[in-house]
C-alpha cells in the first residue's frame, strides 16, 4: 500500500509538533550508581515509559509534544503527570482511570554487572486508552503521530491506536513507529508478530533494533531483509539498529550506514527512546537524515551513561557538551556487517 514519500514525511516532522501515543510510568533506580537493587537502601524516582520518555526528550529539545495515554488515579499517576508537565509535555489528552488499574513501574540499577530491570505491568493503566479517547484528540495542529509498539500489546489500547492510525492516514499525517517489542506485555509471540507487522504496514517511518525486525520476520537472520522489504513496500524511512555495529537506514532507495558514539554504559535501558527523540528533533530542525541519525545515536549514548531515563535525556546544551568532549562516532559499518542483537 502506497504511503507518503520522504519529502512529505519530513515536511510534517519539520513542524516540530508531535502527538505521542503510549505509556507513562514511574522508574525507580538504585542509588548511588553501581548499587544492586537487592542491596539498595535508597532509590531515586523518575519519569519512565517509552512514549513518555520520547515526549520528554522532544520537549527538552524545544519541540512540542502532547502525550495521549491513561494514568492511574492515584499518587503514582499524579507523579507521572507532574513529571510530564515539568518537562513541558502537553498532558491535555492524558486521562486518569480509577479501579484496579495501575501505572507501570520499573525498578532497576545503574550498573551493567548482571543488570536487572524488574517491570510491574499487571492491570496497566495505559492499556485503558479507548477509541473514544482518540476521537477526542484534535490532530490538526500536529505534524506527526509517534508511537511505541507497547500500545498494541493489549485491548482496548490496541484498537484505539489502530483507530488513531486510520485517523492520521485520513489526514495525511505522518506515522512514526518505534517497534519497541516487550515480550512480557503480550499474550503470545504469534499475536505480537501479527499485530506489529500490521502496524508497520501502516507507518511512514519505522525504527527498531535487529532483534525486533528479526522477530517480525520470524528469525534474527531475516531481520535486515524485513527492514529492506518494509522500505520497498512503502515506508519512507526504515532504521535498522544493530547495537555496537551501528545502524542501516533505508530511504529513497538509498542505504545509509552510520556508527555509534561509544561510552561506558551504566545501564542499557532508555537508549531507544532517546535515539527517537534526538532523531526527530534533528529532522525537525532541518538536519540531513544522516546527521539526525547520528544525533539520535549520540542521545542514546548519553542516556545509557547516566542513571534514569527521562532525567538522563539531553537538551541542546547537554548534547553540545557531549559532542565537544567525544572523539566522534565509530566508522560506518560495512555492507557485510553481521547481524547483532544489542540495541543502539
Amino acid at each position: 500500500m502506497a504511503r507518503m514519500d520522504t519529502r512529505t514525511l519530513r515536511a510534517g516532522i519539520a513542524r516540530g509538533n508531535f502527538v505521542v501515543l503510549g505509556r507513562a510510568g514511574m522508574d525507580m533506580f538504585a542509588h548511588p550508581p553501581g548499587t544492586k537493587s537487592e542491596h539498595a537502601t535508597e532509590f531515586r524516582a523518575g519519569l519512565g515509559g517509552s512514549s513518555a520518555n520520547i515526549a520528554a526528550g522532544l520537549s527538552k529539545f524545544g519541540a512540542n509534544a502532547a502525550l495521549v495515554t491513561s494514568v492511574s488515579d492515584d499518587a503514582v499517576g499524579r507523579f507521572c503527570l507532574n513529571e510530564l508537565r515539568r518537562y513541558g509535555v502537553d498532558t491535555q489528552y492524558v486521562r486518569s482511570v480509577g479501579g484496579e488499574f495501575r501505572n507501570s513501574l520499573a525498578v532497576y540499577e545503574s550498573t551493567m554487572d548482571n543488570f536487572q530491570n524488574v517491570i510491574y505491568r499487571n492491570g496497566a493503566a495505559d492499556f485503558q486508552v479507548t477509541p473514544a479517547d482518540m476521537d477526542h484528540v484534535d490532530l490538526a495542529p500536529y505534524g506527526a503521530l509517534v508511537t511505541a509498539g507497547t500500545v498494541f500489546a493489549a485491548e482496548p489500547s490496541r484498537s484505539a491506536t489502530f483507530h488513531a492510525f486510520e485517523k492520521a492516514r485520513a489526514r495525511a499525517l505522518p506515522i512514526v513507529f518505534d517497534i519497541d517489542y516487550r515480550p512480557y506485555s503480550w499474550p503470545s509471540p504469534e499475536v505480537a508478530a501479527d499485530v506489529l507487522s500490521r502496524a508497520g504496514a501502516m507507518s511512514d517511518m519505522i525504527v527498531g533494533n535487529d532483534e525486533e525486525f528479526g522477530f517480525m520476520a520470524g528469525g534474527m537472520e531475516k531481520g535486515l531483509a524485513k527492514a529492506r522489504a518494509l522500505s520497498a513496500e512503502g515506508a519512507a524511512i526504515v532504521i535498522y539498529k544493530m547495537g555496537e555495529a551501528g545502524a542501516v537506514t533505508f530511504a529513497d532507495g538509498q542505504e545509509i550506514r552510520t556508527g555509534i558514539y561509544p561510552v561506558e554504559a551504566v545501564k542499557p535501558n532508555g537508549a531507544g527512546d532517546s535515539f527517537m527523540a534526538g532523531l526527530l528533533a534533528g529532522l525537525a530542525e532541518g538536519q540531513s537524515l544522516r546527521d539526525a541519525i547520528l544525533r539520535g545515536s549520540a542521545c542514546a549514548a548519553i542516556v545509557v551513561a547516566r542513571p534514569g531515563c527521562a532525567p538522563a535525556m539531553p537538551d541542546h546544551a547537554g548534547l553540545a557538551a557531549f559532542l565537544a568532549d567525544h572523539p566522534g562516532p565509530t566508522p560506518d559499518p560495512p555492507s557485510s556487517t553481521p547481524v547483532k542483537s544489542e540495541e543502539v
